[in-house]
Order: C-alpha cells, then structure tokens, then sequence
C-alpha cells in the first residue's frame, strides 16, 4: 500500500491537473463552471486528440462562450471559427451545431444551471449518466468523462473511476477499483488522480517514468 501512494503520489506530481483545469476552467458548483465543462465534455467526446479539444474549448473560452445564453447567441459560423482557431477542424461544423442545440436544451431543461440535474439525480450516478447523455454529442464515454472530472464539486459522486483511469491504474499495478485507488489519495484529489491515470491509458503519461519517479522518492 505505502508503495502504491508512492506512486499515486508521483503521478499526481507529473500530472496533477485536472482536463477542466488545462482548459482554464476554474471548477465550482456554479452554473458557468459546470456548463463549460459541459462544453468541454462535448470537445473530448469526439474522436479527436484530446490536446485539439482543449484548444477548442479555450478558444471557445475567450470568444465569451461560457454561458448556454452565450453560446446560443452566437452564430453558428462564430462557433465554428473558435472551433477553428483551436484546429478542431474535422468535425467543426457538426459539433457548432450540437454545441448550440446542447445550450438550448441546458436552459430549456435545466434553466441554465446543471446544479439542477445533480439535484434531480439525488445521488444515483446511473441517473446522471443518462440525464448527461440527453444532451447532443455526449454519450457513454462522453458522461464518464463528465463524472470523473466534476466529481471535485461533487462529492457524492466520489470516488468515480472510469474505464480509461481503471486501465491507467492497471498499467501502473495500482488497484483497479475506485475504492482501492480512493484509498491512495485525499478526496479531493481523487478527481486529479482519475484525470492523470487516464493520461496514463492514453499514453500521454509514461508508466515506467512514474515508476521511476516514486522509486526515487
């Protein structure tokens, strides 16, 4: 166990932040917080690198889309050129217009506030899942993606561990179940070592690097 900490510990040191917080979102349980990571979610569901999305979502950031209101008001041909300008271009036009759709359908259902939906879920993670997966581009993947990282603001979502930060856990001989991993780290780091064990599976993280790194402690 004191080794596997080790190792959680020089992951969280090499990889210790969040995808919300590498598209410079600064994550609350707020309503503009959690639909840019709505938005962001939209971004990584795409069979796309996950460093093209988060440009997008930055660019999408700083042209003022942080808002349902915002993104709606924007023209299709405006949502398209930020997606551009974060060279997220292969499927720009079809996600403009989700991401457009998506906003409509969070103010219509949820009157702008995702808090809304955690509320009507009370707690189940299965009916989050599919109140996620309601909204246009964001499916199976696209709602694990959600939880894992919204699960710093929600605490009753913890410990959340999906497929892709199981198979990075694998990878570096850590448990390959939220409750073992949860036991590695505080709670509230539980959502940057999730984030990091994905980057892991993904290969963005070498596994033998931070091996070495928390033999060397």
């Amino acid at each position: 166990m004191a080794n596997d900490r080790n190792v959680a510990r020089a992951l969280l040191d090499r990889q210790g932040r969040t995808y919300a917080e590498e598209a410079g979102i600064s994550l609350t349980d707020r309503p503009g917080p959690l639909y840019q990571l709505l938005v962001l979610t939209t971004l990584l569901s795409t069979r796309i690198r996950a460093g093209v999305a988060l440009a997008a979502a930055r660019e999408l950031f700083t042209a003022g889309y942080r808002t349902p209101q915002a993104m709606e008001a924007a023209s299709w041909q405006d949502r398209v050129d930020a997606l551009g300008r974060g060279h997220y271009r292969r499927f720009d036009e079809r996600t403009a217009t989700m991401l457009g759709t998506g906003a409509r359908l969070c103010l219509d259902r949820w009157h702008g506030d995702l808090r809304r939906m955690h509320r009507e879920a009370d707690g189940d993670r299965t009916a989050l899942r599919r109140l996620l997966t309601e909204f246009p581009g964001i499916g199976p993947t696209g709602a694990d993606i959600f939880l894992r990282e919204v699960q710093a603001v929600w605490p009753d979502v913890r410990p959340y561990a999906d497929r892709r930060t199981l198979a990075g856990a694998r990878r570096l001989g850590l448990p390959a179940n939220p409750g073992g991993l949860a036991g590695l780290v505080g709670g509230a780091d539980f959502g940057r070592l999730a984030s990091a064990l994905v980057r892991v599976a993904l290969g963005q993280e070498s596994a033998d690097e931070v091996s070495r790194t928390a033999a060397a402690r």
